[in-house]
């Protein structure tokens, strides 16, 4: 047997970019040596000591039986259409590809998507019994349990709303930590036998301090103490150079905005996505006055 289907019997030719993951695939027949051979990826009909899979990537049915899955964006703006095929036959129950999982109530699909990027690469998709074939690109779903999530602007710490604040006085910004308003925050969603996981945390806070400027603080700032005395804050701050009193309200509107970057793998994909919040808080600053 040498692997190769006669053109009567060959129906449809694997793309090239399934090479590397096809051929980790080979089976071994009972009492067959495969020693150095090396699969056909031509060869779309399968033969017993191999296994193959024909991929028709974009849209309609492959011809093992496979279903393509919803259109969704991958790690950019661009359209990515992911295509599922069933591999028939199944690899050995010890093949990584089934990840712990059981080939006798599982059935294996290989994804293939139009972009190739590392957002949607190709991999396997392990199906178990009973359940339905994914039909969600699995940055739909990180979207999902991104939107599970509690995510909320910053808990500001300081400027308080009963503060004093003196102009050229050193001003610290910082925010309170928690899994909802800073993180790490993480969340997952199903869907058709792939579990996607996305984590979530704070990268960068911008203060809008209601004067016109803006100061960018890539971690949540630090607390002050008393032991600080007039020294800047080491992480985050700000000096006012005019007082508030001809703001609305005789107070700056102060706006702290987060920006959330999530991490997110499941399904055969990573990717990383960006959520935004907004806290505000309203802040007096008077000049300081000299008596003579």
């Amino acid at each position: 047997m040498d692997g190769h289907a006669t053109d009567r019997t060959r129906p449809h030719l694997l793309t090239r970019r399934l090479a590397t993951l096809t051929g980790a695939l080979i089976l071994a027949a009972a009492g067959t040596a495969l020693a150095d051979a090396a699969p056909d990826i031509d060869a779309g009909h399968c033969q017993a000591i191999r296994f193959c899979v024909g991929v028709g990537v974009g849209g309609g049915t492959g011809p093992h039986g496979g279903q393509t899955a919803a259109s969704g964006t991958g790690g950019g703006d661009s359209t990515v259409k992911c295509t599922l095929t069933k591999v028939d036959p199944k690899p050995p129950a010890d093949h990584p590809a089934w990840n712990g999982a059981d080939p006798d109530k599982s059935d294996l699909y290989f994804r293939a998507c139009t972009d190739g990027g590392t957002a949607n690469p190709d991999g396997f998709v392990v199906v178990g019994e009973g359940e339905d074939v994914p039909q969600v690109n699995p940055r739909e779903l990180a979207q999902r349990a991104v939107d599970s999530m509690t995510l909320l602007g910053p808990d500001i710490a300081s400027p308080r709303p009963a503060g004093r604040y003196t102009v050229g006085v050193p001003m610290w910004l910082w925010v309170n930590q928690s899994a909802t308003t800073y993180g790490p925050n993480t969340a997952s969603a199903s869907a058709g036998g792939v579990t996607v996981t996305a984590t979530a945390k704070v990268s960068k806070i911008v203060w809008e301090m209601g004067d016109g400027a803006t100061v960018t603080c890539t971690g949540p700032g630090t607390p002050y103490s008393a032991a600080a005395g007039m020294k800047e804050s080491p992480t985050c701050g700000r000096r006012y150079t005019a007082s508030s009193a001809g703001a609305t309200g005789g107070k700056y509107a102060v706006r702290a905005t987060s920006t959330w970057t999530i991490d997110w793998q499941g399904g055969g994909a990573a990717g990383q996505l960006t959520e935004v919040r907004q806290s505000e808080v309203q802040v007096a600053v008077g000049e300081l006055q000299v008596v003579r």
